[in-house]
């Protein structure tokens, strides 16, 4: 799948953002190493710590049926620049080791990142 097209899907997912009070829609995508995609968008709560963004929804869905090999994940929102993911995300990605990340917003601007670059030192399973 060409990055385009898993931005595409990210789109479309940030139009089910439930975000009622910061008014913040975030889509997200991700592609498996098996080649599915699941989508996911930002869920907030009137408790914002208990909010998820968008990023976590589509793993934690890839993850909930049996996938834990991801390739890639995109994510987009109406920002100046590629919309960056939060520092919990990241650590997230670095879990499952997701190495590839396209970074997106409405007005067609893209920057991919690895792991490494968006999160230096990161503490993952090989540190226990």
């Amino acid at each position: 799948m060409e990055d385009k097209e898993l931005i595409e899907v990210a789109k479309k997912y940030r139009e089910f953002s439930y975000s009622p009070y910061s008014k913040f829609k975030v889509g997200a995508a991700v592609l498996t190493k098996k080649g599915n995609v699941y989508g996911g968008c930002n869920i907030e709560n009137s408790s914002y710590p208990v909010t998820n963004c968008a990023e976590r929804t589509a793993i934690f869905k890839a993850v909930s049926e049996g996938e834990k090999e991801i390739e890639a994940i995109a994510l987009i929102a109406d920002t100046e620049g590629p919309c960056s993911p939060c520092g919990a995300c990241r650590q997230v990605m670095g879990e499952f080791h997701i190495n590839k990340i396209i970074m997106a917003n409405l007005k067609g601007d893209v920057k991919v990142a690895t792991l490494e670059e968006i999160l230096p030192f990161a503490f993952t399973d090989k540190d226990l």
